[in-house]
């Protein structure tokens, strides 16, 4: 790796975190493209109830599909990819209806490798989806699950869905998580 190309992976790191703490204070007035791509999404009683779920640490469901698809969307629209479908994806890839921290009566047991068919399942009962979107929600916990992405999308959404969750994970030792 050149000394260019290290620096250029720091831009990028320092723009998906830039992304990721933008995500939290999204507004219409800067952010209304990305918002018109999922306010059908966003209004459905079912993906606002994410907002009753604890995803990673101290963050909701709502806020990490949210904080998911606003930075799938931002790195698809950087390398001319489908951001639209990334954006949706986003939004789907994790649409459980559950606790995944509360064993329960076992439904929901081995929820890494599980969730993935029960968000396409309960995102196939509110929108249509595309075979590029249906790829992103059921790959996305890839190489957990073994089967490899298809799409660039997918690949994006999987890697910012793993940086996302890394970051909502390990907020709690930073030294303002209260921040976002």
């Amino acid at each position: 790796m050149t000394f260019k190309e290290f620096l250029h992976s720091i831009n990028i790191f320092g723009r998906m975190n830039e992304a990721y703490r933008h995500s939290y204070h999204l507004c219409d007035k800067d952010d209304s493209e990305y918002l018109s791509l999922v306010s059908d999404l966003m209004e459905s009683e079912g993906i606002k109830n994410l907002d009753n779920y604890i995803q990673h640490s101290d963050i909701t469901t709502l806020k990490h599909v949210i904080c998911v698809s606003y930075i799938t969307y931002k790195a698809c629209k950087h390398f001319n990819l489908n951001y639209t479908a990334g954006a949706r994806a986003g939004i789907l890839h994790d649409y459980v209806t559950y606790d995944w921290h509360d064993p329960g009566d076992g439904s929901h047991r081995l929820h890494g490798f599980r969730h993935p068919g029960f968000a396409l399942n309960n995102s196939k009962q509110i929108t249509e989806l595309s075979p590029l979107e249906e790829n992103c929600i059921i790959r996305h916990m890839w190489p957990l699950t073994p089967i490899p992405p298809k799409y660039k999308e997918a690949f994006v959404l999987t890697l910012v869905d793993k940086y996302c969750a890394t970051k909502e994970t390990f907020r709690k030792y930073q030294h303002n998580p209260e921040e976002y």
